[in-house]
């Protein structure tokens, strides 16, 4: 009879000691030498608080219960990452990697499994390399989507790239969920429209697209970020823009139709002019004489083309809006980033540079995909849910057009035909100490929504992590455990991660609370 493999925690070396030991192997790897002051930032560094919270999102992992990284490391140059890797596994401690600190449930940055644990930040990796002759950009890990954006338009304004809303995304983590966003409809998702990558292995080593092998290329393109290597650089593929496109936000409250047009809007979504992006933000307001809460819907949409013809598109497709062209506003590609991403119309593309974000909350975040429309009276019911809520917030973004035509077995990301749209909840909070209500009402709404998505399995988006779905435990990650979440993410296509991790990390060191689990040994042969 076969015994279960009991975790023992290792004995914890002293702070000092662990530090101590990482530096003198960390300077005798490294062929790059940097001032150590520059690169390390521990506990009792002024800058450490500092460093630690600048890219990170949600507040619920910066309060001061939750474990702390012994040292940041903050590389200037690839070899230190590689020195990074070799270190932590050389000495046996725990590494997590960070791009743009994004991720919903911090696990870039906070270890909730094990210590100690150490964080290779990668925002001083920034540099982008833009190709126009080649339609090609080579991007390091550490710049964000909005800086990626302005550098490609600083060379083009007819060449855009299609990956995320958000433009203080950090580009290296950011691909390796999927990234989509205003043009997917046109050109697929950003991992869709990747050529090459560079990444660092468990070795220690620096592997492009020949060297890592097919298997490897497909599985940290949507598989899912720290779970195979350190991503150092995308090389993405750039797409042709018009030089005028068009953005519209038209809204509509529950007094002004919004639940029937909201199911029609579900009945065309994936099915109009795939230049035509249409997503629906859902919050509540306050409104009427009586200042009484409702529900409002805001139809955020990017059209590549001009307005005479999108008007035309609309008119055909969904006149139920009623669109004018009052609503609309042609502008460039560039700006129309900044409206999408929810900049105002005189905001200069340079704040794209800035790279990170100033929206940080105590949030909580769920998912589902959508693939027959939802009946008016379970709208009316997910309505009075979110009147119950202080600050919910709801998206649903449509799918079809390109979407539908790629393989859900292309790249890891299997979300494809017959889905009409995807569903992103959050609830946000201002006050650490009422969590546990926010919890409550989001695993609540989610409940009530179980009959109206996706089934065997009920789909989620891996960039948009639920730790509700499952986690590991501790390095002993449990193949079965971690299939509760991984079918969920990535349907069929999790079996062949697993495989992949078996192959290039078998000993499972690139790990978290969700990574791809190696097979166990006596099941690889």
């Amino acid at each position: 009879m076969a015994t279960a493999s009991i975790y023992r925690p290792r004995k914890r070396p002293t702070s000092s000691l662990i530090q101590e030991k990482f530096i003198q192997c960390f300077t005798g790897s490294s062929q790059f030498y940097i001032p150590l002051s520059t690169a390390f930032f521990t506990p009792n560094n002024a800058s450490f608080t500092s460093v630690l919270q600048s890219t990170a999102q949600n507040l619920r992992y910066l309060v001061p219960s939750m474990p702390k990284p012994e040292f940041i490391i903050t590389p200037q140059h690839e070899s230190q990452v590689q020195a990074s890797v070799i270190c932590a596994k050389r000495l046996d401690i725990h590494l997590r990697v960070r791009s743009g600190g994004h991720d919903y449930e911090g696990l870039s940055y906070v270890s909730q499994i094990e210590s100690p644990f150490v964080i290779v930040d990668l925002s001083k990796l920034r540099s982008i390399k833009v190709d126009i002759q080649d339609n090609s950009a080579w991007v390091e890990a550490g710049a964000t989507i909005g800086e990626v954006y302005y550098r490609i338009a600083e060379k083009s304004n007819i060449h855009g790239f299609p990956a995320g809303l958000c433009t203080s995304l950090g580009i290296g983590g950011h691909i390796t969920g999927g990234a989509y966003g205003s043009m997917m409809r046109k050109f697929g998702l950003g991992a869709d429209n990747v050529i090459d990558a560079r990444i660092v292995d468990v070795n220690g080593r620096v592997l492009d697209r020949a060297a890592m092998g097919e298997d490897l290329f497909w599985a940290i393109r949507g598989g899912g970020g720290a779970s195979f290597g350190i991503i150092l650089e995308w090389k993405i593929k750039l797409v042709p823009v018009p030089a005028t496109v068009t953005v519209f936000t038209v809204t509509k409250s529950l007094e002004q139709g919004a639940t029937k047009l909201l199911y029609k809007w579900q009945t065309v979504a994936d099915k109009l002019d795939e230049d035509l992006f249409i997503r629906v933000i859902i919050q509540t307001a306050n409104a009427g004489k009586n200042n009484a809460k409702t529900v409002r819907t805001s139809y955020n949409a990017l059209f590549l083309g001009n307005a005479e013809r999108l008007l035309r598109v609309m008119q055909q497709s969904f006149p139920e809006l009623g669109l004018t062209g009052k609503d609309c506003t042609e502008t460039s590609w560039i700006k129309s980033v900044l409206y999408i991403a929810g900049y105002s119309s005189n905001t200069p593309a340079e704040i794209l540079l800035q790279g990170r974000s100033t929206f940080k909350n105590y949030f909580k975040a769920k998912s589902d995909f959508v693939k027959e429309a939802i009946p008016e009276t379970a709208l009316e019911g997910l309505w009075k849910r979110l009147l119950e809520e202080d600050s919910p917030l709801m998206i649903w973004n449509p799918y079809g057009g390109m979407m539908a035509r790629i393989s859900e077995s292309q790249i890891p990301f299997p979300h494809r035909q017959g889905t009409k749209f995807k569903i992103q909840y959050l609830t946000l909070w201002q006050d650490e100490d009422n969590a546990s209500k926010h919890f409550d009402w989001i695993r609540r709404l989610y409940n009530y929504m179980a009959p109206y998505v996706s089934m065997f399995p009920r789909g989620a988006y891996v960039n948009y992590r639920d730790l509700d779905l499952g986690m590991n435990k501790n390095i002993n990650t449990s193949f079965i455990e971690a299939s509760l979440w991984g079918v969920r993410y990535f349907k069929d296509n999790f079996m062949r991660l697993v495989k992949v991790k078996s192959r290039v990390d078998p000993n499972n060191f690139f790990r978290h609370e969700q990574s791809i689990p190696p097979l166990p040994v006596q099941a690889r042969y």
